[in-house]
């Protein structure tokens, strides 16, 4: 049985990776620049994308976001409302998006509308690394309210992403965490070579830097 269960598991993430690479290849036929945002709830992955659209949109171009969660449409609703174009996609039981259902939303989208396309995954901090999406970018986003552990126990999201973003620094003192302790283990965990990045979406510190990184 346990063979068995090993088997699925393969042909699974097989598949997925087989439909990233589809996803990948039709946005960059149409020229689309696209960013996935990992991370748990709470920790701001919805205020940033919001920040970075509004960045984008100033610069002329035209953004749309998939809103991912198990149910609900709370995020697609704050999007829109902050003027961000949003499809919500709902996974149901999963705890992370899938490929496929990206293909999905991306098929009810008019593509040549669209300069960057960014994607919200489900709030969860374990099972999105393991199942790309077909974007450019993959982003981990915490914050300070988590503490200064997050990164000494979740390796694999951090080792899955190419940018890591540390929200929320604006109370970090008043939450008892130290900053440095979590850019130390990321610097560890990444042999020296990834620094974190240090924002705050209520003061807007840092959204410019974050910007560049993803090179938008």
């Amino acid at each position: 049985m346990h063979i068995v269960q090993v088997g699925m598991e393969y042909d699974v993430l097989k598949e997925n990776n087989r439909i990233a690479n589809s996803n990948y290849r039709l946005l960059k036929e149409n020229g689309i620049r696209t960013i996935e945002f990992m991370g748990s709830i709470g920790s701001g992955k919805t205020s940033l994308i919001i920040k970075l659209a509004e960045r984008m949109r100033s610069k002329g171009l035209s953004v749309c976001a998939i809103a991912g969660d198990v149910t609900g449409d709370d995020d697609q609703k704050r999007m829109r409302e902050s003027g961000l174009e949003a499809i919500n996609c709902n996974t149901g039981h999963e705890c992370h998006l899938d490929a496929n259902l990206v293909r999905k939303s991306l098929e009810k989208m008019d593509l040549d509308k669209y300069d960057v396309i960014f994607i919200e995954n489900v709030g969860n901090l374990v099972c999105p690394a393991d199942f790309p999406l077909g974007a450019d970018y993959r982003v981990v986003v915490i914050s300070t309210t988590e503490g200064d552990d997050m990164v000494r126990k979740h390796h694999d999201i951090f080792l899955h992403s190419d940018i890591a973003i540390l929200n929320k620094m604006d109370i970090a003192d008043a939450v008892g965490v130290d900053p440095d302790v979590i850019a130390g283990d990321y610097g560890r965990l990444t042999g020296g070579l990834k620094t974190i990045y240090r924002c705050s979406t209520r003061t807007e510190e840092g959204v410019d830097e974050i910007v560049s990184a993803l090179q938008l």
